[in-house]
């Protein structure tokens, strides 16, 4: 049977589509490099302090992020060091003492095992974070603050949560009007 020239260019298209299609792997894998590089970069800006669940940390306008540090969690029952109870807070808040012992000899014993070696030797450069609930009374926190200056640590830090824009715009206005 003789086709016609219309029945003959519709066969050679559809001849067309019937091949197989090749896909280009450049592409997928230019994507991919690009994703890998992405999550690098971006997995570096990680938190540094634990989360602690049953802390409520105060907010503050603070630009300076968390460092690598001793961390001290006073909870409601307990002081931790690095995650490890140390002390009770009934018993710290019953003793008339400043310095809190059980404390004291978890930081020294820290220090001599978490700090470089170059901030040994120099009391003003070793480092401690106290992360405590925003109603933690401050005889406690005085405590605990006046207990790393007994064991050398020169810089102390409170942690807090950084305010929202939105919070730092309502502080600004209530300072202006205050």
């Amino acid at each position: 049977m003789l086709m016609s020239q219309r029945a003959r260019r519709m066969q050679r298209r559809n001849d067309k589509g019937k091949k197989a299609v090749a896909l280009n792997l450049v592409s997928l894998m230019d994507i991919f490099t690009i994703l890998v590089f992405f999550l690098l970069v971006n997995s570096g800006q990680v938190e540094v302090l634990p989360n602690a669940k049953d802390i409520t940390l105060p907010q503050s306008v603070a630009e300076q992020k968390a460092r690598e540090t001793v961390i001290i969690t006073v909870t409601g029952d307990d002081i931790l060091v690095q995650g490890r109870a140390v002390a009770r807070v009934s018993d710290v808040l019953a003793q008339p003492d400043m310095v809190i012992a059980g404390l004291e000899a978890a930081l020294r014993s820290q220090s001599d095992r978490v700090l470089r070696a170059d901030t040994l030797s120099k009391i003003e450069d070793r480092e401690v974070t106290i992360m405590g609930d925003k109603a933690l009374p401050y005889k406690l926190l005085k405590r605990v603050m006046a207990t790393c200056m007994a064991a050398d640590y020169g810089q102390i830090s409170l942690a807090v949560m950084r305010r929202s824009d939105s919070m730092q715009a309502a502080a600004a206005t209530l300072g202006a009007q205050g």
